[in-house]
Parts: structure tokens; sequence; C-alpha cells
């Protein structure tokens, strides 16, 4: 049995608790959620532990108690930051899981900080872990094996996440920090200007088709759809093959 790291056995309440001497005057709650705050009005770089500990009105030093490291403190950002996974109710496998990741990119998207901690950090809290387990529950009664199961999800995940970034970097605030590019339709015309044919013949024609132009309204929009619905005609593909 691995012995879990620290921070994770504080998310799951599994640290003993100490009865004697004063109560302590945080907890990891508080300070996850300091610096949450922060990180939606600054993003990730304004989040130190520093800048934590200030908010919080103590020394830095008394946040190591509750988090090792600021690797740790994003670790609990990321999944304390997360809502609970959309409710199945009735819904066939595949109508939820496009819900679910649709919900997933729309919740990065209204976080964009978290693109950045949730692509580099496992899912290891209670509530990412929700997510998890409920997209691999609409997979129950399939004839898919666990590991069909869990690599479907791991796809879904990436996508959302992939999705969520293209819409950040196409947006106008992500233009801001970027070259200047706001929506897709401009992308497209700068790739139209930039490109030559001769050495991109396809991706240069498309470009001056205007093919990112008829695209715009990302949020709702056919190009997510269409790679979702790649996705999910693969999964269907594949249980039709395992029930047969």
């Amino acid at each position: 049995m691995a012995e879990l790291p620290p921070v994770v056995a504080r998310m799951w309440g599994r640290e003993p608790v100490s009865r004697r001497g004063p109560r302590p005057r945080l907890d990891l709650a508080s300070i996850t959620a300091a610096a949450i705050e922060i990180a939606d009005a600054e993003g990730l770089a304004g989040v130190s532990m520093g800048r934590v500990a200030a908010r919080l009105g103590v020394a830095p030093m008394g946040l190591y108690r509750y988090v090792g490291s600021k690797e740790d403190l994003l670790t609990v950002m990321a999944d304390s930051a997360v809502p609970a996974p959309p409710d199945r109710g009735g819904l066939p496998w595949r109508d939820y899981l496009a819900t679910w990741t649709r919900a997933h990119r729309d919740l990065l998207l209204s976080r964009p900080w978290l693109m950045a901690v949730q692509g580099g950090t496992p899912p290891m809290g209670p509530r990412r872990l929700s997510w998890l387990d409920r997209a691999l529950e609409a997979l129950g009664a399939t004839p898919l094996d666990d590991g069909e199961k869990f690599n479907t999800v791991t796809a879904l995940t990436g996508y959302a996440l992939t999705g969520a970034t293209l819409v950040h970097a196409t947006s106008a605030a992500g233009g801001e920090r970027g070259a200047g590019i706001a929506g897709a339709a401009e992308y497209g015309e700068v790739l139209a200007e930039v490109l030559d044919p001769r050495t991109y013949p396809t991706l240069s024609a498309m470009m001056r088709s205007g093919t990112l132009g008829r695209s715009e309204g990302w949020v709702e929009d056919a190009d997510f759809a269409f790679g979702l619905d790649l996705l999910l005609d693969g999964v269907e593909a594949l249980i039709r093959r395992r029930a047969g």
C-alpha cells in the first residue's frame, strides 16, 4: 500500500487530529479559499505562499503546516475549485458524456487558471475524482472493459482541456497576452496572410476560404460538437464491436 502524500491525506480528512493545545487559527479549506480568490482575480501568477499568507493575516511559515509547497497548494486548489459533476438523471451514456465533456470545458473557461493546474496534476481530491467516477458510471452497463472505460474518460477530459485552451487562446482576453489576435476569424485571417501556399498548400487554402470565420461562438459552436461527436462515434463503434 502506497503511503498517502500529506496533502492528499489532508484533502481526504485522513490526517490524525490532535486534541491537545489551542485550536489552530488556520485550516486547509481557508488557505485554499484564499488562494482561489487570488487566482480568480489575478491568475496563477498572483498566487504565492506569501500572498496567501498576507491575505489570511499570518506569516508565510504558518501555511507550511497544511501545505508543504506551492505545488501542494495548486493540487488542493485544482480540486477545491471544481463544483459537483452534472447529474446524470436518466440520460443514456452518450448523452451524459456529451453533457459531462461540455460542462468540463465550460468549467475551465470560467476559471482559466485551472487549465494550467489540471493539465499538470492528475485528479487526487474528492471533487475531481467525483467527475471521473460519474463518467465511468455512465459507461458501466457497456461491454467495455475497465481499461477501455478509463481511457475513454481520459480522452474526453483531454478534449475538454484542449477545447478550453483553444477558446481562451483565440478570445479577446487571450489575445491580450498573445499576439493581439481576437477571435477565431482574425486568427484565420492572420494565418491566411503568412502561410505560403507552396509550403502549406492545404492549410493555406483552408484559411483563405474563411473556414474559421464561419466558426464564431465557440462555447456552443459546431466546431466543438464536431470533435466531440467524432470521439463519441468512436466509443460507440468500440461498444458495438465488444457487444458483437
